[in-house]
């Protein structure tokens, strides 16, 4: 039982990415990667030939069977729903197990909730872990060819989704001071800093002020944005803080040493913002408090 444990330990952080990528939520993943384990306890060795890629296939199948009932949750959400952030911090925690997890950006989560979820996983397995199309087939039940498509397909629709994957963090550093700054200095600035066809999408789940609806085009992000701002002038005990979620800069904002907005953004090709995430949803947030400042 110790080498069995040795072994899912060492496994967990893959698991759990592989989790966290199909649900974009923490706790959603770290249920899968229980119940993953609760199977391997229960299961005849003898008919476990490779324990490791029975860990990933079985992680795999409960993943894509747990999102099938989150997306029908998720209709009733109370406005947009954005995939769990994870904030970078330097405390011993479950975080640790989440490093891998981290790799992978909030617009890449956000954009695979267009995927159906067995090609989720497909496009997952096979450009995250680098796995062959015979392994991929074998976990999902398909055929290699079908394996291939789905990989394919689920590329083309990702393209098309708007925002850039392949954003450095240096890149991505500079729009986010160049286009907060501009906001809080220059409205119209800031207005011709955003692309025409950009969006922000705000999560506050019905427990926090939020909009009810994605924002399309400079006009009408910029009217809320400014609404905003001018709201926290007013307001005491409000800071605003450089941090790194999933692998990328974000800006937190704390009212009085509470975080209650994470934001983030991605320029297009062009370097015009096209895409903005703000996360204000307290269940979302309320493990991240202990973020600290990108030095």
């Amino acid at each position: 039982m110790l080498q069995e444990t040795q072994l899912f330990e060492t496994e967990r952080p893959a698991l759990l990415s592989i989790s966290y990528r199909m649900l974009g939520e923490r706790s959603a993943a770290e249920d899968v990667v229980q119940e993953v384990w609760l199977r391997f306890t229960t299961a005849d060795p003898g008919k476990i030939e490779h324990p490791r890629a029975w860990l990933r296939r079985v992680a795999t199948n409960i993943a894509i069977d747990t999102l099938r009932s989150a997306r029908a949750r998720r209709e009733s959400y109370v406005g947009p729903w954005l995939p769990e952030p994870l904030i970078a911090d330097h405390n011993p925690s479950t975080e640790d197990h989440f490093v891998m997890a981290q790799e992978c950006e909030l617009a890449l989560l956000w954009a695979m909730e267009r995927l159906a979820p067995t090609e989720r996983a497909a496009f997952i397995l096979r450009e995250a872990f680098d796995a062959d199309y015979a392994d991929i087939a074998e976990t999902l039940g398909k055929s290699e060819a079908s394996c291939r498509q789905m990989v394919s397909r689920a590329h083309k629709r990702l393209q098309a989704s708007g925002p850039r994957f392949d954003i450095t963090r240096e890149e991505a550093a500079e729009a986010l001071e160049r286009f907060f700054f501009a906001a809080t200095q220059n409205h119209d600035v800031a207005l011709r800093m955003l692309a025409s066809d950009a969006i922000a999408i705000s999560d506050g789940g019905g427990k926090a002020s939020a909009a009810f609806r994605t924002l399309h085009g400079p006009d009408e992000i910029m009217q809320v944005l400014t609404s905003v701002l001018e709201r926290d002038r007013a307001l005491k005990g409000i800071r605003h803080e450089l941090v790194k979620a999933n692998g990328l800069p974000a800006l937190a904002r704390y009212h009085n040493t509470v975080l209650d907005t994470l934001t983030t953004l991605l320029p297009d090709r062009n370097g015009a913002i096209q895409w903005i995430y703000i996360m204000r949803n307290p269940d979302k947030l309320h493990q991240q408090a202990a973020a600290n400042s990108i030095v």
